[in-house]
């Protein structure tokens, strides 16, 4: 079987730093797995893009994959209360997402907007 690249984008590793790391090795266990199975099960192919994402543990990982250069660049890793991804939208980290029971604004980085 064909083995991927993985690779990540320089802003993951500020991702990193505000996940614990006990669930960060979980993480990082769990990405290291695409590099054999890019689309593993329970992987969502997000609408509009070509981008997917799934989820370990309380977290969400967002990654794309770009098959005729046989690469996976992890682009986004958050906590899933913070890290909203609409589905049936372009994922935009400006679109509004609920957090807390409240519609909120969301930044680049992944946090509410006042």
């Amino acid at each position: 079987m064909v083995e991927y690249k993985v690779s990540f984008k320089k802003s993951v590793q500020k991702d990193f730093n505000a996940i614990p790391k006990k669930d960060l090795k979980k993480i990082l266990d769990r990405i290291e797995l695409l590099a054999e199975d890019p689309r593993p099960p329970g992987c969502e192919k997000l609408t509009g893009q070509q981008r997917y994402r799934f989820r370990q543990g309380r977290y969400r990982i967002l990654y794309s994959i770009q098959d005729d250069e046989l690469t996976v660049w992890v682009v986004k890793v958050g906590h899933r209360r913070i890290f909203i991804v609409d589905t049936n939208k372009s994922v935009n980290p400006k679109h509004e997402g609920v957090i807390n029971g409240r519609s909120k604004r969301i930044d680049e980085t992944g946090k509410a907007k006042k």
